[in-house]
């Protein structure tokens, strides 16, 4: 059971109501609990590759279609975050990994969650071995029931 306290998770599926936004609510809650986290605000919209190019060429000079974009609004008093999950792009890499599609989402929500709560990691090759990627393979098998 993952508890409720003060922790406030929105799911927007826009167009994608194929998604279960009960999956993808406890993927941000299973991070938010493992960080020790009661209280705080984190909304997660999932865009197709328009809106989520859109954003990626705005707020970060990127322009073009990417999987999860993550924006800390604030730790004053609790987290708040936005997270955008890019679903076209997650679906792709998901078929080109050969993993389930749902479990590409979770895990790209449990990577903008731990984003928004101050986690990086570096680019390259050391990526998939840092101590975030570790974490945020744990959370996925945890939110998924492994």
């Amino acid at each position: 059971m993952i508890p409720r306290g003060d922790l406030e998770v929105q799911v927007d599926l826009g167009p994608f109501e194929d998604v279960s936004a009960e999956v993808l609510e406890r993927a941000v809650r299973v991070t938010l609990a493992e960080e020790g986290v009661a209280g705080a605000e984190v909304s997660l919209t999932l865009l197709d590759d328009d809106g989520i190019r859109t954003l990626n060429a705005r707020y970060l000079g990127r322009d073009r279609p990417t999987d999860v974009l993550a924006f800390s609004l604030g730790t004053a008093a609790a987290p708040l975050g936005d997270v955008y999950l890019g679903v076209e792009q997650a679906r792709r890499q998901a078929d080109e990994l050969g993993v389930a599609r749902d479990e590409e989402l979770v895990r790209l929500a449990i990577h903008g969650t731990l984003h928004v709560l101050g986690h990086e990691h570096p680019e390259g090759e050391e990526r998939a071995s840092s101590p975030m990627f570790v974490l945020q393979e744990r959370l996925v098998a945890r939110a998924l029931g492994g």
